[in-house]
């Protein structure tokens, strides 16, 4: 005859499966997704590679901080954590739904830019300066309000809650300063050329998505 356990316990272990399971499938569908899609806006194959390359960094760097402080309980005194907490089933899902719709707002912020001045100019590095120059005030605000939301979950009593809210506002500092408007500048200044170019037979078959607007300049 067979058996079953219920309980809060067998419902976590089996929501953690469940979700452990579901994340790699999840991940590699956001991130294809994302490279297509970035690919239309962008017309490059490499712009959309360093985004991507850079979503997990952050990724990575935002659950070894929040393994470092809750598992391990390293500067624990600091954020109020009194024991070893264990990172709940759902923070991973959730941390890159909300972080990779952060991430790629700020990647389309900075390079939309950077793009419409080399269109312009065709001069890689000028282009990187100037885009950056006329959009990274923008990303810098929107990314210490989300930052200040996020963090202030970090005070609240329960681990969860401060695991969340570390998670989040530790992860839009890192893919913000760190990685759009340190790396990802860099790396599109160091590719130079290379960074805004595409097969010609791609760029044939792919829509034209025109996010800076070049068909109403051309207009009369």
């Amino acid at each position: 005859m067979p058996a079953y356990v219920t309980g809060t316990t067998a419902i976590n272990i089996d929501t953690s499966n469940k979700l452990s399971a579901a994340l790699p499938v999840y991940l590699v569908l956001v991130v294809g997704l994302a490279l297509i899609l970035l690919t239309f806006v962008f017309r490059s194959r490499l712009v959309p590679v360093t985004a991507v390359a850079g979503f997990l960094l952050t990724i990575i760097a935002t659950l070894g901080v929040v393994v470092f402080i809750f598992q391990e309980r390293h500067l624990g005194s600091l954020f109020g954590v009194q024991e070893k907490a264990p990172v709940i089933s759902f923070l991973p899902i959730t941390m890159v739904a909300i972080l990779f719709g952060l991430a790629m707002d700020y990647q389309v912020f900075l390079v939309s830019r950077m793009r419409e001045s080399y269109v312009t100019t065709h001069n890689p590095a000028g282009a990187v300066m100037s885009g950056f120059g006329a959009a990274a005030r923008v990303v810098t605000a929107a990314a210490i309000i989300m930052i200040i939301v996020f963090g202030s979950f970090i005070f609240g009593g329960q681990p969860a809650i401060k695991s969340i809210g570390l998670a989040l506002a530790f992860g839009v500092l890192a893919d913000a300063f760190l990685v759009r408007m340190t790396l990802v500048p860099a790396l599109v200044k160091l590719l130079g050329h290379a960074a805004w170019n595409l097969p010609g037979p791609v760029d044939r078959l792919m829509p034209n998505l025109d996010i800076e607007g070049e068909r109403l300049t051309k207009e009369p």
